[in-house]
């Protein structure tokens, strides 16, 4: 790995991507990917050992369990990426990677949700999904450890959903990435500057003193979006949210893989190792926190997690902490979904944020997004405009109904 520079080589660029965690670094590789984009690529990440990025703290899990269509399908070209990483970086250096199809299991305990989960199984096979629908009878002959009194319904995928290694195709990025020329530099953005119209970027302003002139600026600041959008006078409704993951053993281990269990009560689970598992939640209550807080509520796990574990897996009654650990989320809070494409009134300031806990699957698809908008002005592969900036001023949401 070439090491990170504090100041850039040149005065000016095609295109600033500021934020070098795993959305940023997909944007910078596809672009180097685009066969029409020859410029020049700078990549400003502010702490390049990445600790405590969202990327860092990520369970990196991925599912094809979503209500829109259009999530079903980054989430199957993410598995296809994964799958056939070494193809699609073009190094032979990369290792095969595989997903951990243990899927997700959806646990409906009322007659609403059941319904929610049939018809987001409509959508998911039509889109080419394989999700099954499991009544409590059918859940407690595949998967005997549950406890199913309060049942009315479960939904599981087994295709492409799971557990994938999205450090090692974070890793990648970044190699391919500076290996075909983008620059990445440790540094800090500090100030935007306009033009007098205010339509357009004209430079950023480094931490260290550097005016950089850009055609074009990438906002890839995961939970310090609206921070990063604020230097330029816009405002983007994303903000840090916490949540909490823990890695625990178990006195009598599963005989059969764990699958990705969101219980009823919102706290979900996992394998995680042979002999471990995962389980992970939101602070209560989940207000916006500090950039740099990630106290751990320790209390969290004894009267809320660990109870609700042991009650839907009485095996689970005798569980140790091994580790644990508070990240955030970028959360969007007018739709939990992405936010794309150019401002409004800025038209060369362009969004890569809001992913609000999906951002690690959906990176594949979305950094090629903004590599093919960066380069033709429009989406080619895969149409996304629907996540573009303008919904949120139009007040136009977009209704994902499987949110974690």
């Amino acid at each position: 790995m070439k090491g990170q520079l504090a100041t850039p080589h040149h005065s000016t660029y095609d295109v600033i991507i500021i934020g070098g965690a795993i959305m940023g670094s997909s944007a910078a590789w596809f672009l180097t990917q685009m066969p029409d984009f020859d410029g020049r690529v700078l990549v400003v990440e502010r702490d390049p050992s990445y600790e405590n990025s969202s990327t860092a703290h990520t369970n990196s899990c991925m599912r094809q369990q979503f209500s829109a269509e259009l999530n079903v399908k980054i989430s199957q070209f993410a598995a296809d990426f994964v799958k056939n990483l070494p193809e699609h970086i073009g190094d032979a250096r990369v290792p095969e990677q595989t997903i951990q199809n243990y899927g997700y299991m959806y646990l409906a305990d009322t007659e609403a949700f059941a319904q929610t989960l049939r018809e987001n199984q409509s959508v998911q096979l039509a889109a080419g999904a394989e999700t099954q629908l499991m009544t409590p009878d059918q859940i407690a002959q595949n998967y005997p450890f549950y406890n199913v009194d309060d049942l009315v319904l479960g939904s599981i995928n087994l295709k492409d959903e799971g557990y994938w290694d999205g450090g090692t195709v974070f890793d990648w990025w970044r190699r391919s990435a500076q290996d075909h020329g983008v620059e990445y530099i440790s540094n800090e953005v500090v100030a935007i500057t306009k033009n007098a119209a205010g339509t357009r970027v004209e430079s950023i302003t480094l931490a260290s003193g550097e005016v950089v002139s850009c055609g074009q600026v990438v906002n890839a600041s995961g939970p310090r979006a609206n921070r990063t959008a604020a230097m330029a006078g816009l405002d983007i409704p994303v903000e840090p949210r916490k949540r909490f993951t823990w890695i625990f053993s178990a006195e009598q281990p599963l005989d059969r893989d764990l699958p990705l269990t969101i219980d009823p009560s919102g706290v979900h689970f996992r394998q995680d190792g042979p002999k471990t598992y995962l389980a992970g939640c939101p602070a209560d209550p989940d207000p916006a926190v500090d950039f740099d807080d990630f106290h751990m509520d320790h209390s969290r796990w004894e009267s809320h997690v660990w109870p609700i574990i042991a009650t839907r897996i009485p095996q689970f009654e005798a569980i140790k902490v091994v580790t644990e650990w508070a990240g955030h989320y970028a959360f969007n809070t007018f739709d939990q979904n992405a936010v794309l494409g150019p401002h409004t009134e800025v038209e060369n300031f362009i969004f890569l944020n809001g992913f609000s806990g999906h951002g690690l699957q959906q990176s594949p698809a979305m950094g090629r997004a903004t590599a093919e908008w960066l380069t033709y002005g429009e989406y080619r592969a895969l149409d996304l405009s629907p996540f573009n900036y303008a919904r949120i001023p139009n007040n136009t949401p977009i209704i994902e109904k499987a949110v974690i």
